[in-house]
């Protein structure tokens, strides 16, 4: 609970023919991560001499190829099965998702698996492949049409045929716009030319510009769009279309609306043809990357001429199981070392927690901080008990926490069911809410004062001493003696860890002379509040007050005395749990008031008003407050928490693991 699993690294060597097996073997268990030897054989100059590293497996390539024209084809048939959804579907895809259905699959080598692959993907894209190009085409066309709508749109004062605006064999026609003020101007520019052209122009489209029309004989195009220019003329292509702009136009829309028609069509064939094949090739895109995973881990290890050592960290309580297991797949044609790693420098060593089934899901906010370091101190046992009470103790509301609790259900039995993560925020939203529901109930939260202002009845479960809005100084003292005690226990863990490395120094002047320190406090506060004894404990107070300076100064020098500041700081900074609660049930109250005060005061429609006023800032205060409470529950942790003790690893135990979320092996 609160250390990780005791990890060691094994080698293994087998032979070059028991290699895949074994592979396979070690990827369905999942119980080793696989590490690069090459580091490890740098460092053993004599095993060095032995081997060489090895590469990834010649069917590397040929797998990748085959996993992205997969992921390729998935998302065409994904795409069509989820088109047409609309805002109800998507709310009920995250409130009660489709479990994946897992496909019984047969083992096999990867060359045969390569062959089936290839003729799975061959007869889906023998049905796809055509139902694209239909697609394409049609975009084509669309593209073109709707280029062809916009230019007849830009030239719809024109009454003639467009094709006569295209190129003759001697003549150059110049279409634009310019602005209509220079339209005399440009004329004359273009007279001083030549006479042998002609010139006509007709409002364009936006009313504030021209179009001009320039027929001149070819070898006077250039000089005459070389004039234009002069003129701010924005050129218009006139391209391969024929008949007038209404008639392009009329054309254009009517067309559209076949192609729409025929698109419709065919994503009809693509639907059908996904709804056949869309688990099939889920299956195969995890096949893929379950053989390209094993195909590529090979170029991690190194070999000799007959045999293949790997190396892998495995947690020891499974060591056993792994020995068993490649001795199976390897017909014992093989060989183990040990390499244990306690007392060793732990820095770079692979965590796994190993927490009970309440604490887990809390670990999913320990990694958002970083992950542990092997063998120092698990906090997250204390993040699970603490968290939700900090959450509770910000939120302070029991409807609002009941609200909280409901939607951690959801997303529990939703998409927890696919996803570990959502599984796991889920919990902490339970757990979280119904601190809140407690808290609220006793202290005289729920909707603010809802049930004595609108509903003229008091909560039976409030208990006086603790009302919040009466007794602000009871949970304000509640609050710091939770601070002081949780602040202790980071003291405790964080000397632990320093003690355990040797760090004594560290251990003195960072967690040690706290607990002095805040001996001396008590020493001077019973002799201020005990007259008899008082020289007594402001002698000893004093001593031990002292005693702290002189720690500080020692660990950390002169500026050490600096750091009672910062203690007092994380203590009070539990003040905010004060904050937050207040903060909670002030503008719930306000709310209240607002609604109750439109209500009466606004005749006919106050009822509606105070209505949507309740509704919508009760809404915006229960958003804002759970934002605020989770974001400060998790600062207590990671700021005045975790500073005290926590000891950064280098990153998570990763399995060597077989995805099985749409295959299973038969």
């Amino acid at each position: 609970m609160f250390k990780t699993a005791r990890m060691r690294k094994i080698r293994i060597v087998t032979l070059d023919k028991y290699v895949a097996p074994t592979v396979d073997a070690l990827h369905e268990s999942g119980l080793i991560q696989i590490s690069d030897i090459s580091d490890s054989i740098q460092q053993d100059p004599e095993l060095a001499e032995l081997v060489a590293p090895a590469k990834a497996s010649p069917y590397t390539g040929k797998l990748s190829s085959l996993l992205m024209k997969t992921n390729g084809i998935s998302e065409l048939l994904g795409n069509s099965l989820s088109e047409g959804h609309g805002l109800k579907d998507t709310l009920m895809s995250f409130i009660s998702p489709d479990l994946p259905v897992q496909k019984e699959v047969e083992k096999l080598d990867t060359e045969a698996f390569i062959a089936k692959a290839e003729d799975t993907l061959s007869q889906v894209e023998a049905k796809t492949s055509v139902i694209e190009q239909k697609l394409s085409a049609l975009d084509a066309e669309t593209s073109e049409l709707q280029s062809n709508k916009s230019l007849a749109n830009r030239l719809s004062n024109f009454d003639m045929n467009l094709a006569d605006l295209k190129d003759s064999k001697y003549t150059s026609t110049t279409v634009g716009r310019i602005d209509a003020g220079s339209a005399s101007e440009i004329k004359n520019e273009l007279s001083k030319l030549t006479d042998e052209l002609e010139i006509f122009t007709v409002p364009a489209d936006d009313k504030e510009g021209e179009i001009i029309v320039v027929v001149t004989l070819k070898e006077l195009s250039d000089d005459v769009y070389s004039t234009l220019r002069k003129f701010d003329f924005e050129k218009i292509e006139i391209g391969d279309v024929e008949g007038t702009p209404q008639q392009i136009i009329s054309n254009a829309d009517a067309r559209l609306l076949t192609i729409e028609s025929e698109r419709a069509s065919v994503k009809t064939e693509l639907k059908a043809v996904a709804e056949r094949w869309d688990d099939d090739i889920l299956a195969l895109k995890e096949q893929l990357e379950n053989e390209k995973d094993k195909n590529e881990i090979l170029s991690s290890f190194v070999q000799t001429k007959d045999a293949y050592v790997l190396e892998a960290w495995v947690p020891v309580a499974d060591t056993e199981k792994v020995e068993q297991l490649v001795e199976k797949s390897s017909d014992g044609h093989c060989a183990f070392e040990t390499i244990e790693v306690e007392g060793t420098d732990d820095e770079n060593v692979p965590v796994l927690q190993q927490n009970g089934w309440y604490a887990k899901p809390f670990e999913y906010l320990v990694d958002m901080y970083s992950p542990v370091r092997y063998n120092a101190m698990d906090p997250t046992i204390f993040v699970a008990i603490t968290f939700p009470f900090f959450f509770g103790f910000c939120l302070t509301d029991a409807a609002y926490g009941l609200l909280v609790a409901l939607i951690g259900v959801i997303l529990l039995r939703g998409m927890g069911k696919i996803k570990e993560s959502m599984k796991s925020f889920g919990w902490i939203l339970i757990w979280s809410g119904l601190w809140a529901v407690v808290l609220g109930l006793i202290t005289n939260g729920c909707i603010g004062d809802f049930p004595e202002r609108l509903l003229g009845m008091r909560l039976p479960t409030i208990y006086g001493p603790v009302e919040a809005f009466v007794h602000p100084d009871t949970i304000l003292i509640i609050a710091i003696v939770v601070g002081l005690l949780y602040t202790n226990i980071g003291f405790i863990l964080g000397a632990i860890n320093n003690l355990r490395y040797g760090n004594v120094k560290e251990a003195i002047g960072s967690q040690l002379c706290w607990f002095v320190f805040e001996a001396g406090i008590i020493f001077l506060a019973i002799g201020y509040l005990m007259p008899a004894i008082g020289i007594i404990g402001y002698a000893i107070g004093g001593v031990l007050v002292l005693a702290t300076i002189g720690m500080l100064i020692w660990a950390n020098g002169a500026y050490g005395v600096m750091d009672i500041f910062g203690y007092m700081g994380d203590v009070l900074s539990y003040a905010r749990l004060l904050a937050l609660c207040l903060a909670t049930g002030g503008i719930a109250m306000t709310v209240n008031i607002l609604a109750q005060m439109v209500d009466q005061m606004v005749p006919m429609v106050g009822i509606i008003l105070a209505i949507i006023i309740f509704i919508g800032g009760h809404i915006a205060n229960f958003a804002f407050q759970v934002l605020g409470a989770f974001i400060n529950a998790l600062r207590l942790n990671y700021v005045e928490f975790f500073s005290q003790f926590f000891m950064e690893g280098k990153g998570k135990f990763e399995a060597f693991k077989a995805k099985r979320t749409f295959t299973k092996i038969k």
